[in-house]
């Protein structure tokens, strides 16, 4: 189960992401955080643009609904989900 977080504007989303991988794709659960890969680089923000654009694909979301709160340049991530409550992104999370 992913640690989903309510926040005053949406959710706050644990990402454990992987840049420089084969493909850009949502890889399921670890330790509480959603993984991602990305075959950008983690180079200047690339790779963090690029899972945002993953996250968005995936989960039915606006690229403008995204914003990365902690972690530019760790692995580990936290993600602000706006407009989305905990439950309904769970259930996205789910249906992947």
């Amino acid at each position: 189960m992913i640690d989903l977080e309510p926040h005053g504007d949406g959710t706050i989303l644990p990402v454990r992401a992987r840049a420089g991988a084969r493909s850009s794709e949502i890889n399921g659960q670890q330790d509480g955080h959603l993984k991602v890969s990305v075959t950008q680089a983690p180079e200047k923000g690339k790779a963090n643009k690029a899972i945002i654009g993953v996250l968005s694909k995936g989960l039915s979301l606006r690229k403008s609904q995204i914003e990365l709160l902690t972690g530019g340049t760790s692995a580990k991530k936290r993600f602000l989900v706006r407009g989305i409550t905990p439950e309904e992104l769970q259930k996205r999370i789910a249906a992947l």
